[in-house]
C-alpha cells in the first residue's frame, strides 16, 4: 500500500492532469467539431479507448513486463532488444538510433508537460475570475520558475506528500465527474466502442486529425514504465487498474454529461464542469497536481540524462545527490537551467494550453512508436510462445501510434515542429558526443605502445622508484596511459606500486559489488584494474579501490595513493572522422565537459592530470 501511495504520486502526475486540457483542445476551433450528441460520445469513446489500448494493455499488461533487472524506461527497452541482436550487426545499430532518438524525444516531452501543465491549471482563472485572466502567463512563469531554482534541495521532503496531493486530486476528479454524470446517465454509454467507430466513420478525416488530441488523454503512459524501478510493477499495476483509471474515466464521463447539457462549456469543460463554490479551491489543488506532474517528469529527465552519461551518450556533468537513502534522488544544474529556459521560452510562445497541445503530441506519439518497435524485437527474441500474443498486438499497437503520429503530424506548422525540432537537436548532440569519443578512442589506440612490449623494455633499465601507489586512469586497457609517459619523461620516477586503472559501464542497471572488480597482475608491481558500474550508478572509484582488498591482494591506502590522468586538447580535422562541424560540435562539447575525475570522484588534492593533443 505503501508503494501503491508513493507511485500514484510521482508516476501518474502526467496522465493525471491529462483531464484539464484533452476534451477542450478536441473541441477546438482546429479540429470544426460541433458538441453535438454523437461527436461528445464519440471523442469520449475514444479517449476511453485509447486509455485501454495504450496505457491499459501496450504498457501496463505488456511492456512493464521487459525489465532490465527491474528497471524500465526507453533505455532499458533498447539495451534489452539490443542484446537480442548480434552485437555488431546493421541491426543493433539501427536499434541504438531509435531508442536514442526516444530518448531525444523525451527531453522535448520534458520542456513541454510542465508548460502546457502548469498553464491549463492557471487558465481555470478565467472560469473562476474573468478578470484576473491577465495573471495567467505572469503566474504560471512565476510557479514555473520557483519549480526549478528549487530542484537543488532535492524532492525528498515535498516527495513525502505528493501521495497523499494526488490521491486527493484523483478522488476529486471522481468526485466532480459523478456529479455531472448523475444529471446525465446516458453518457455512460461512451465505453461502449461502437460510439467511437460510428465517429470515425461518419468524419473520416476530422477523426484522423482529432487523434492529435484524443493522444493528450494518453500522455504519460511511458512514465509508468519509466519509473517502474523506482516502486515495482504490481504497485503500478494495481494504483492504475483499481484506482487512477476509474478515477480518469469517470472525470471524462463527467466533462461529456456536461456537453450534453450545457455545449456552451465547451471552452473549458474541466473546470465548468466543477461546482462554483469549489472553483477556486479546485484551482489551487489542479495547481499542486500540475506542479507535481512537472516534478516527476523533470527527476525523469535527470535520471535519463543520468542513463545516457554512463552509456556514452552525453558529456560528464556534474551530479549532486540530493538524499542520503536514497541514490536515484539527483539533481544535474546544467539539465536543470537548460530545461528551465527551454520551458520560460516555450510559455511565453505559445501563451496558453491550447497553443501548446498543438506542440505537445508529437514527441509522445514518437516515443510510443519507438517502445512498440522495441517491444516487437524483445518480445521475438525472448519471450518464447508469449511473443505469439504480443506480437499481434504490437500490430494494433503499431497502427494506434501510427496514427497518433500522423494527426500530430498534421498540426506542423501550428508547433508540432517545436518537438521534433529539440529532438532532432539533442539527437545530434547524442550521437556526436558518442562517435567523437569512438574516434577519439580510436586515435589513442593507434598512437599508443603497447603495453606488453613497453613494461619488459621499462624494467631492463628502471626509472627510481618512489613509495606510495600510482594509479593511472585509462579508457584503452592494452595501451600505455599518456599520463604514465609523461610522468616519466617530466618526473623521471615509478611509484613502488602502479595500477591501470579502466571504468566501464554495463548495460545492467546495478551490479553486485562481488562483480564491481577485475584484477590482473602484470608483475613488477604492476597490476590491471576493471572497475565496472551498472548503468544506473554513480561511480565512485576511491570507494570501490578500497575494497579491492576483498576480491585481491592489494590494499589501496587513499592517503598513500596519487591519481594520474590525461586531459586531451582536440583538433578538429577536415578530412577523416566525422564532417567538420561536429567535429567543431564535439570540441566544445569536450572542453565544456566535467573531467572524468570529478565524475568519477577522484579527490581533487589526489590528482595530477597531464595534456595531450589529438587530431580527429
Amino acid at each position: 500500500m505503501a508503494l501503491m501511495v508513493g507511485a500514484i504520486g510521482v508516476v501518474f502526475g502526467d496522465i493525471g492532469t491529462s483531464p484539464l486540457y484533452t476534451l477542450k483542445e478536441a473541441f477546438s476551433p482546429h479540429y470544426h467539431l460541433q458538441p453535438t450528441h454523437d461527436t461528445v460520445l464519440g471523442l469520449l469513446s475514444m479517449v476511453f479507448w485509447s486509455m485501454m489500448i495504450v496505457v491499459s494493455i501496450k504498457y501496463v499488461a505488456i511492456i512493464m513486463r521487459a525489465d532490465n533487472d527491474g528497471e524500465g524506461g526507453i533505455m532499458a527497452l533498447m539495451t534489452l532488444a539490443k542484446r537480442s541482436l548480434p552485437r555488431d550487426g546493421r541491426s543493433a545499430y539501427i536499434v541504438g538510433l531509435l531508442g536514442i532518438f526516444g530518448a531525444s524525444l523525451f527531453f522535448g516531452d520534458s520542456m513541454i508537460t510542465p508548460a502546457i501543465s502548469v498553464l491549463s491549471a492557471f487558465e481555470g482563472l478565467k472560469v473562476a475570475a474573468p478578470q484576473l485572466e491577465s495573471f495567467i502567463v505572469p503566474g504560471s512563469l512565476l510557479l514555473l520558475v520557483a519549480l526549478f531554482v528549487t530542484q537543488r534541495f532535492g524532492t525528498e521532503k515535498v516527495g513525502k506528500v505528493f501521495g497523499p496531493i494526488m490521491i486527493l486530486w484523483f478522488l476529486a476528479l471522481a468526485v466532480i465527474g459523478v456529479i455531472n454524470i448523475m444529471d446525465n446517465p446516458h453518457v455512460l454509454n461512451a465505453l461502449n466502442p461502437y460510439w467511437g467507430l460510428k465517429f470515425s466513420a461518419k468524419h473520416f478525416f476530422e477523426a484522423i486529425f482529432v487523434l492529435g488530441a484524443v493522444v493528450l488523454s494518453v500522455t504519460g503512459g511511458e512514465a509508468l514504465y519509466a519509473d517502474m524501478g523506482h516502486f515495482g510493477a504490481r504497485p503500478i499495476r494495481h494504483s492504475w487498474y483499481y484506482f487512477v483509471l476509474p478515477c480518469l474515466v469517470m472525470n471524462y464521463m463527467g466533462q461529456g454529461a456536461l456537453l450534453l447539457k450545457d455545449p456552451t462549456a465547451v471552452d473549458n469543460p474541466f473546470y465548468k464542469a466543477v461546482p462554483e463554490w469549489a472553483l477556486f479551491p479546485m484551482i489551487a489543488l489542479a495547481t499542486c497536481a500540475t506542479v507535481i506532474a512537472s516534478q516527476a517528469v523533470i527527476t525523469g529527465a535527470f535520471s535519463v540524462a543520468r542513463q545516457a552519461m554512463q552509456l556514452g551518450y552525453v558529456p560528464r556533468m556534474r551530479i549532486q545527490h540530493t538524499s542520503k537513502d536514497t541514490i536515484g534522488q539527483i539533481y544535474i544544474p546544467a539539465i536543470n537551467w537548460i530545461l528551465m529556459f527551454a520551458v520560460i521560452m516555450l510559455v511565453l510562445t505559445f501563451r496558453s494550453s491550447s497553443g501548446l497541445a498543438s506542440a505537445y503530441g508529437v514527441s509522445v506519439s514518437g516515443t510510443m512508436l519507438i517502445d512498440t518497435l522495441l517491444l516487437a524485437i524483445v518480445a521475438r527474441a525472448s519471450w518464447g510462445k508469449l511473443k505469439y500474443i504480443v506480437l499481434p498486438l504490437c500490430a494494433l499497437f503499431l497502427v494506434v501510434d501510427v496514427s497518433f503520429l500522423v494527426a500530430n503530424g498534421v498540426k506542423f506548422f501550428d508547433g508540432a515542429w517545436v518537438p521534433v525540432a529539440i529532438g532532432i537537436t539533442v539527437f545530434t548532440f547524442l550521437r556526436t558526443w558518442r562517435r567523437g569519443r569512438e574516434l577519439l578512442s580510436a586515435e589513442i589506440q593507434k598512437e599508443g605502445i603497447q603495453l606488453d612490449v613497453f613494461l619488459p623494455g621499462l624494467m631492463l633499465s628502471p626509472p627510481t622508484r618512489v613509495p606510495g601507489t600510482a594509479i593511472f586512469m585509462t579508457a584503452q586497457r592494452g595501451v600505455v596511459p599518456h599520463a604514465l609517459l609523461h610522468n616519466l619523461k617530466h618526473n623521471k620516477v615509478l611509484h613502488d606500486r602502479n595500477i591501470f586503472l579502466t571504468v566501464e559501464t554495463l548495460t545492467v542497471p546495478f551490479l553486485d559489488n562481488r562483480a564491481r572488480a577485475k584484477v590482473d597482475e602484470i608483475g613488477d608491481d604492476f597490476y590491471r584494474v576493471v572497475l565496472r558500474f551498472g548503468f544506473m550508478e554513480t561511480p565512485d572509484v576511491p570507494q570501490a579501490l578500497m575494497r579491492l582488498a576483498d576480491c585481491s591482494s592489494i590494499c589501496v591506502d587513499p592517503m598513500d595513493t596519487t591519481y594520474f590522468a590525461s586531459r586531451e586538447n582536440i583538433e578538429a580535422s577536415r578530412h577523416k572522422g566525422m564532417s567538420f562541424w561536429r567535429d567543431k560540435l564535439f570540441m566544445v562539447m569536450h572542453r565544456n565537459a566535467a573531467p572524468a575525475t570529478s565524475f568519477f570522484r577522484i579527490p581533487g588534492n589526489r590528482l595530477v592530470e597531464l595534456g595531450s593533443t589529438v587530431q580527429i
